[in-house]
């Protein structure tokens, strides 16, 4: 009897092994996404918070079942520290960890394209290991114009689209007629500028442009300076790229001293600790353009997904565009029956989604998503225009003006290799 039980114990205990492995074998290993930008210094909170919105939109689509094939998404973490070298360092470290697809943006546009040139030089000495870029802020024309690639997506509107915008609103403004430059020297505040200049004097030949300055990203402690020159030559308005300390520490010493600005600026808003800033300058208009602001008009599906991330992240939810991208990625693997880059890549191309603020539409010849664009400006609660205060303050958004994709739309000098 003895004999007889251990062989009947050993067959089931054989047949639970293979049942098991069986199982094992039927769930896929998680998707790899990596993530990098900056997690330390000068602009960590801004990553902090690009980090959160993509690493919240993971957890959600997880959550919902996950992947076409029942697997999850996995977010690794790398700090970009703002330099080109240590992104590229953290790309092959993401690689070697099993990483598929990069996604980034928050380290400015020079490291962005360090960046995407060093997965297409990976990808073109490793077929069948491909990387995808996923860029959700850094927003040169040139990513999705002469320096395209197939392995990037742009999922913001780029500087030209969002200057677009601002230089359609300027038009119906004519108290604005004298235009000051002020913006952080590297390649995204040159172009700003330089957009800044010819839109606006396009739209409105009659404006003057009465300076223009580059200053050192991240180093500058007091603006007061800057501040007192573009007093000396009657600025009303600033055409600023700023962001993240840059644009706070600008407020501040225009507040202190007393001078009420105008500032056109392509995310304030998206920017953890503008309002506040602003709120605590009591002076000054912050006039910014995004695909959606928090309490808009018309859009409550994102103030609902707003309200949901708060509850779960603990902070403001402010870029929709950042939460779409692991969506937008699932929807491709999805299309495409594939978790292959190459095969991902083809299905995102002129990809329409509904989103939570609008359709959009991922342009198939330069990989450069349209998105609806809203100017706004930060402003005291009014009960009207503006109904709910940001940031634990008194102040938050007023819709000014609301473009379409299309009316955004502008060409693209893009002659895409394509694998």
């Amino acid at each position: 009897m003895s004999v007889r039980f251990s062989a009947i114990a050993l067959a089931a205990s054989l047949c639970t092994g293979l049942y098991a492995g069986s199982a094992l074998a039927q769930t896929p290993e998680p998707f790899k996404i990596a993530f990098i930008d900056p997690l330390s210094g000068p602009f960590a909170n801004v990553g902090e918070l690009m980090r959160n919105h993509v690493l919240y939109a993971v957890d959600d689509v997880n959550a919902r079942g996950g992947l076409y094939n029942g697997a999850k998404f996995q977010l690794l973490q790398f700090d970009s520290k703002l330099s080109a070298q240590e992104s590229q360092s953290a790309l092959q470290a993401a690689i070697d960890q099993g990483a598929r697809v990069v996604v980034t943006g928050g380290s400015g546009s020079s490291v962005v394209t360090a960046l995407v040139q060093s997965a297409t030089r990976y990808n073109q000495r490793n077929p069948g290991k491909e990387v995808l870029v996923l860029n959700h802020s850094s927003i040169d024309p040139e990513l999705t114009g002469k320096s395209c690639s197939f392995w990037h997506f742009m999922f913001d509107a780029n500087t030209a689209m969002r200057m677009q915008a601002v230089a359609n609103y300027i038009q119906s403004q004519p108290e604005i007629k004298k235009v000051f430059l002020l913006n952080q020297d590297y390649a995204h505040g040159k172009q700003w500028a330089s957009f800044g200049r010819s839109m606006v004097s396009k739209a409105r030949p009659d404006i003057q442009f009465v300076g223009e300055t580059l200053h050192p990203m991240g180093r500058i402690k007091d603006f007061a300076p800057y501040v007192s020159k573009m007093k000396e030559v009657g600025t009303d308005s600033v055409i600023t790229g700023n962001w993240g300390q840059d644009l706070a520490l600008l407020l501040k010493s225009a507040g202190d001293s007393g001078y009420n600005l105008r500032y056109f600026n392509h995310s304030a808003g998206g920017m953890p600790g503008t309002v506040t800033a602003i709120s605590q300058a009591k002076i000054g208009q912050v006039t910014w353009v995004a695909e959606w602001h928090p309490g808009m008009a018309e859009r409550p599906q994102a103030d609902a997904r707003a309200r949901e991330y708060k509850a779960k992240m603990g902070q403001d939810f402010l870029s929709p565009r950042m939460d779409l991208v692991p969506r937008m990625l699932a929807a491709a693997m999805a299309k495409a029956q594939s978790t292959e880059p190459v095969k991902i890549a083809k299905a995102m191309e002129d990809m329409q989604m509904d989103t939570i603020f609008g359709p959009v539409k991922m342009r198939g010849k330069d990989h450069q998503l349209l998105l609806p664009q809203v100017v706004n400006t930060i402003a005291p609660v009014d009960g009207k225009a503006v109904k709910a205060g940001w940031e634990g303050t008194n102040y938050g958004f007023r819709t000014d003006a609301a473009y379409s994709m299309q009316q955004v739309d502008l060409p693209s000098e893009c002659q895409m290799k394509r694998p």
